[in-house]
């Protein structure tokens, strides 16, 4: 549970080296396995969204998918270093360490404890489309500012999905993407011109093991 008692010297263990007033994007998935859109996301919204850093939140398992064929948390981790390959990527399992399952219980604990940081959380359009199936959704759209990245064909159906109507209101203009660490939640903005269509299921085989490089 998220209000399980972690000690800080094990939290400071599981979070990226920082200062104060950084921008920081938050990238949370399984990442089984990760892959090079991933690390095209990150650096795309570390540009459009002038970002100090991106750090990829490796979960132990993600509530609205089987984890049946998930790999060990070590692999993931060490996977996802290999591929995000760039210093203002930065890989942390701190969802295992603070013991949270949702991502609500993540960001009240590191805006909680990182109150001089200010997050970005990023998201691609597929899971805009299912937002509003997240728990508390509207609870993580109040407390930090969410950069949806576009990943066609998933563009219509992300925005006309429940949450972004919901939060249509708050959206900010592209153009004006760079001002969004710095714009009190909930705001949002949705970023497009990124043309990388990969996903982590269609790079597992049927018995969840990763596929090899062609």
């Amino acid at each position: 549970m998220s209000n399980n008692f972690v000690a800080p010297r094990f939290f400071a263990q599981a979070i990226p080296p920082y200062t104060e007033g950084m921008r920081v994007g938050l990238l949370g998935g399984s990442f089984n396995p990760p892959h090079e859109a991933h690390r095209a996301i990150s650096r795309f919204a570390l540009k459009r969204l002038q970002l100090d850093r991106v750090w990829w939140l490796v979960t132990p398992g993600n509530p609205l998918k089987e984890n049946g064929t998930l790999h060990e948390l070590g692999a993931r981790m060490q996977a996802a270093r290999d591929v995000a390959d760039d210093p203002r990527i930065e890989v942390s399992c701190l969802e295992s360490v603070i013991r949270t399952r949702y991502t609500i219980d993540t960001i009240n604990t590191l805006r909680r404890r990182l109150s001089g940081l200010r997050f970005v959380w990023i998201m691609g359009a597929d899971n805009l489309a299912q937002f509003h199936r997240w728990q508390h959704w509207r609870r993580i759209a109040d407390q930090v500012p969410i950069a949806v990245i576009d990943r066609p064909p998933q563009s219509f159906r992300a925005l006309a999905s429940p949450a972004a109507q919901a939060l249509a209101r708050y959206r900010v203009p592209e153009t004006d993407a760079a001002l969004l660490p710095d714009r009190p939640a909930p705001a949002w903005v949705f970023l497009t011109g990124l043309k990388l269509n990969l996903s982590s299921t269609r790079l597992r085989n049927p018995d969840g093991s990763w596929k090899g490089p062609k």
